[in-house]
């Protein structure tokens, strides 16, 4: 499944109401703009920093941080000026439409965060370790069986080299590990102790870890058999919010959140922000207010998603994290 992933995003432009899926920064604008202004205060409680990285892993069309720098770029000049911009992209094509959505940004690219090179770095990944691959272990008779693909279906089989899985759990219990996720984790929060800089991951998943099977897949914005044409589809799963948190605090780094997005933007102003462009463009007024509601609401995307930040452990608490 990990190569089908890659495949789908290296043959396709999956974003949008075209795509598959639709994300935050496609929703409303003020999604990126209320995100740049968070990095730009982080910056300010960092010492002001310069040069400093600004980060985005998978940056999908560049939407998101075209966003950003507008907005830091209006009200915070000297941090702008400090950015030296770094984005963690595999796929030719979105690497393509970042540059078109980024001109005069002067970006580098990279295939993995491990890449990226020394210096205070503020970090964003919106819907990104959705994306990263799982391993599916099932509780049955009292031990567990890890479930994977073979020919085209799931099967189980005795697991090897298995992650720490609970001692206790339930009969037909699923327990879902994402390795990948725990290593960037690890690795950035060992790197934020060292070098300063905080990351703010947004995703969807509880805010505790938990049993259970989420693995889905999403072709044209519906509901998709993950199994069938493999690489068609947009594949991921619950991310592991506290096992996040637990692995940057291992590294060295401090944890804030999870907190519910919807929580999270309304302390950043995303509710204002989308009204001041309502009443700048009355036209999209409906659209602007509808698309914050979305962002926000428990019923919409405002509960199932959160935002966590991992940052040295120096840093105060980070805005939209007050009360975490």
């Amino acid at each position: 499944m990990a190569r089908a992933a890659a495949a789908y995003y290296a043959a396709r432009d999956p974003f949008g109401a075209k795509g598959d899926f639709i994300t935050s920064p496609e929703i409303s604008q003020a999604f990126g703009e209320c995100l740049g202004l968070w990095t730009a205060v982080a910056w300010q409680q960092m010492g002001r920093p310069d040069p400093v990285l600004l980060v985005e892993l998978g940056p999908g069309r560049g939407t998101l941080m075209a966003d950003a720098l507008r907005a830091v770029g209006g009200v915070m000049p000297a941090f702008r000026a400090a950015i030296r911009l770094h984005l963690v992209e595999q796929s030719p094509g979105l690497r393509a439409a970042q540059a078109a959505a980024l001109p005069g940004a002067d970006p580098t690219w990279h295939h993995s965060a491990g890449t990226l090179p020394p210096g205070p770095a503020l970090i964003l990944a919106n819907e990104f370790l959705d994306a990263l691959p799982i391993r599916q272990f099932v509780r049955h008779g009292g031990s567990w069986r890890e479930r994977f693909v073979q020919d085209g279906a799931f099967v189980e089989a005795a697991p090897e080299s298995p992650p720490a899985l609970p001692a206790e759990a339930p009969e037909g219990a699923v327990q879902e590990v994402c390795e990948p996720a725990r290593a960037l984790a690890s690795a950035l929060g060992a790197r934020l102790a060292a070098q300063g800089g905080a990351a703010l991951f947004i995703d969807y998943g509880p805010a505790r870890s938990g049993f259970g099977e989420s693995l889905q897949a999403l072709s044209a914005h519906r509901a998709a058999d993950p199994l069938a044409e493999p690489g068609s589809a947009d594949i991921t799963a619950h991310v592991d919010f506290q096992a996040m948190a637990e692995a940057g605090r291992a590294a060295g780094a401090a944890a804030r959140g999870p907190v519910p997005q919807g929580l999270f933007l309304q302390s950043l102003g995303l509710v204002t922000r989308a009204a001041m462009l309502a009443r700048a463009a009355p036209a999209q007024a409906g659209h602007q207010l509808s698309a914050a509601q979305r962002l926000i609401a428990p019923e919409g995307m405002g509960r199932l998603f959160k935002a966590l930040a991992l940052c040295h452990p120096a840093l105060p608490s980070l805005p939209g994290f007050e009360s975490a």
